[in-house]
């Protein structure tokens, strides 16, 4: 299974939550259990004396730049922010994926709208991760209603420190009510699956580079992970060996269910397009398409991944298993719906429309 991206664009995920949220233990349990995929981080605190950035810098050396001393939301725009993720993104770093570590008082959106309008042809937008306090959410709601429209915001909201609240189950539901059909996870100490926000890589695939799994493997015995209040991601594999219909697959797309976070991998869209194959990238509501030729003596095969928290993935496999066609002509306009996905040479999207 490929990637759902090319190969030199590198997801840039935003981490933001308000201040005691957990975002730094997220991010180092990312680091810790990234299965051998190197992340590069953008860190942002509030105030001059940079803590978060000294958490994880043991761990991710000169792949870090940070930020002190303000939001980054109100310290840089755009252009200034492609500055910083050239760096990460050179191909010489091997950077896999860019996790921006927002100040607990930066303005989510704003983040988001910079990633969208970084020129960086090497980057590629990886998501909202918005991190709850659930021990501290009603109070954090009641001084912070802004809050509601994070939530309202994220691709996928992690309810972090649940074994710290007494109604865990009222705090995940009341989350997921305030949500846009993002993922909901509930976590301790920042545990969650890697493979929500990334591909992960076997750890020996790079020989000679300090492996962060060793370290864990051999240093974090006492954490038992069957104790973890923590679930794992809910996952579908899909193969097809007929084309898929452009039509039906972007119904099926526009209409992503609740829970499912990302779709990657390659779509075979038969006579419509007999020379390429088009890997599909989706995080949240963000979706893209890239069409490249067909490598030789490949099988034009659909090949998808779906991941999300608490979907049916039957009845997803039964929707994707009605966009088959093997119709031997293509529509005329059939293709309009896909293309809207498409980057132009440029870098900007032939349409530009959210996702």
């Amino acid at each position: 299974m490929g990637s759902s991206r090319t190969p030199q664009q590198i997801p840039v995920v935003v981490l933001a939550g308000f201040l005691g949220s957990g975002k730094t233990t997220l991010l180092n349990h990312l680091l810790h259990r990234s299965g051998g995929s190197r992340i590069g981080a953008i860190v942002n605190d509030f105030g001059a004396i940079e803590i978060d950035a000294m958490a994880v810098a043991g761990a991710l050396g000169d792949s870090t730049v940070s930020l002190g001393n303000g939001c980054l939301c109100c310290a840089v725009d755009a252009s200034e922010l492609d500055l910083y993720l050239d760096r990460l993104a050179a191909p010489a770093a091997g950077i896999d994926v860019i996790v921006i570590e927002a100040s607990g008082l930066a303005e989510p959106q704003e983040l988001v709208r910079m990633v969208l309008a970084s020129e960086h042809p090497g980057i590629v937008y990886g998501g909202l991760v918005e991190v709850v306090d659930a021990a501290e959410f009603d109070d954090t709601r009641a001084r912070h209603p802004e809050i509601d429209r994070h939530l309202a915001l994220a691709d996928l909201v992690v309810v972090n420190k649940l074994d710290r609240a007494p109604d865990a189950d009222r705090v995940l539901g009341l989350v997921g009510s305030l949500t846009d059909r993002a993922a909901v996870v509930p976590a301790t100490y920042g545990r969650i699956e890697p493979e929500f926000l990334f591909d992960c890589r076997p750890s020996r695939e790079r020989i000679g580079q300090l492996s962060l799994d060793d370290l864990h493997e051999h240093g974090d015995d006492d954490h038992d992970h069957a104790g973890h209040l923590h679930t794992g991601y809910d996952s579908l594999s899909f193969v097809a060996d007929l084309p898929m219909e452009p039509r039906g697959l972007m119904r099926f797309l526009d209409s992503r269910p609740e829970g499912l976070y990302r779709v990657k991998g390659y779509v075979d869209f038969g006579p419509h397009d007999t020379v390429n194959r088009y890997a599909v990238h989706a995080v949240g509501r963000f979706l893209r398409f890239y069409p490249e030729p067909w490598p030789p003596a490949t099988a034009r095969l659909t090949q998808l991944v779906l991941i999300g928290s608490g979907i049916d993935a039957r009845a997803l496999g039964k929707e994707l298993e009605a966009c088959k066609n093997d119709a031997p002509h293509a529509d005329e306009h059939g293709m309009w719906g896909v293309l809207r996905y498409v980057q132009g040479p440029n870098g900007a999207d032939l349409e530009d429309p959210p996702a």
